[in-house]
């Protein structure tokens, strides 16, 4: 069985395609940052207009590896459904759904989410869930949340953030500090500059009860230190980036462990652009060794960020559970992964 897979949720064009023996016969991903960096964001008509520009040289090339006597060796079309920016996602719905129209296959609708949920699966020989339940911690640009799963393609969601998601958070910060967007990546290399204990930052809501988030306090609350001290040099922007860093990390850790014990959870997945971060998968690899019989699932950092091999991956479980419809047009901007049905 084999799968193409499409993602345009945001600012990243992606093309993949999954065989269920022989696994990612085709990935790239074309990416904007160069692009929007100098609006310091996103901007969504942009993002449109490359998309539409990318994916046709991405399909060029992908259906090379699938086509044989005129035909296309494929099974179904995947592509990110939602959440994401609504004139990305008409982009890969319209080409998706014209493709699949055109060669006689169904298309699968794919929750961005879910898919960087289960990315970690594409380091894999085989395709094996964790043994059920399993907590998630799903960390991006646009999402920090807490989520349990009980059954294959069913969410419940623990936590979430309140105001904004930490890879926003990290952004905006990184904006300050004169690093461009995306900020993540930048941030952490200044941080690995720095000195830690120069200043402290206080850990948001992590003795509050439940697992909410929220990151606009510790946003405010740095933004007034770097504008106190008016310090644009490279030891006090290092400084700021190591204990903003260790902050977001040991928040988002100290949230997981007590998730994990309350709610008696021995496995834990971290997905999502921030889970790239190299101290976060440090610490929270550091963590889980320390607790018996736990077992953390990262993706390879090559695919923590937006890719269409997750959407590929996730489309082929979905399809061989039944998930999958008639070619047509369909985007849910706001789709929550609790909305799922399982498979």
């Amino acid at each position: 069985m084999r799968i193409l897979g499409i993602e345009t949720s945001c600012d990243d064009t992606g093309v993949a395609i999954y065989d269920d023996i022989d696994g990612l016969i085709f990935n790239k991903v074309i990416n904007q940052s160069k692009i929007h960096s100098r609006y310091g964001g996103v901007v969504p008509e942009l993002a449109a207009r490359q998309h539409n520009k990318n994916i046709t040289l991405l399909l060029q090339d992908a259906l090379k590896k699938v086509r044989y006597n005129s035909k296309y060796n494929l099974d179904a079309i995947a592509y990110t459904a939602g959440p994401g920016l609504i004139s990305s996602l008409i982009v890969g719905a319209t080409i998706a759904s014209s493709l699949a129209f055109s060669i006689n296959v169904p298309i699968i609708l794919v929750n961005h989410m879910e898919a960087h949920l289960l990315s970690y699966m594409l380091n894999r020989k085989s395709i094996n869930f964790p043994k059920f339940p399993f907590l998630g911690l799903l960390v991006s640009g646009g999402h920090t949340q807490l989520i349990i799963s009980e059954n294959k393609g069913e969410y419940k969601i623990l936590g979430n953030t309140l105001d904004d998601s930490v890879g926003d958070t990290i952004d905006k910060i990184a904006q300050l500090l004169g690093i461009n967007y995306p900020g993540g990546k930048n941030l952490s290399e200044l941080a690995k500059q720095g000195t830690s204990g120069k200043f402290v930052f206080p850990r948001p809501m992590i003795h509050h009860k439940g697992f909410n988030f929220s990151f606009s306090g510790l946003k405010t609350y740095v933004t007034r230190i770097i504008k106190k001290h008016n310090d644009y040099s490279l030891l006090f922007r290092a400084d700021i980036a190591k204990e903003f860093e260790e902050t977001i990390v040991d928040t988002l850790l100290i949230k997981c462990k007590k998730a994990l014990k309350l709610k008696k959870i021995k496995r834990l997945i971290i997905a999502g652009g921030v889970s790239a971060n190299h101290l976060l998968r440090y610490k929270f690899k550091k963590m889980m060794s320390t607790i018996q019989n736990h077992e953390l699932f990262l993706a390879d950092i090559n695919f923590c960020t937006d890719n269409a091999a997750m959407i590929a991956l996730t489309g082929m479980l979905r399809f061989k559970g039944g998930n999958f419809l008639e070619p047509k047009i369909v985007i849910k901007p706001s789709w929550i992964i609790s909305d799922l049905c399982k498979f």
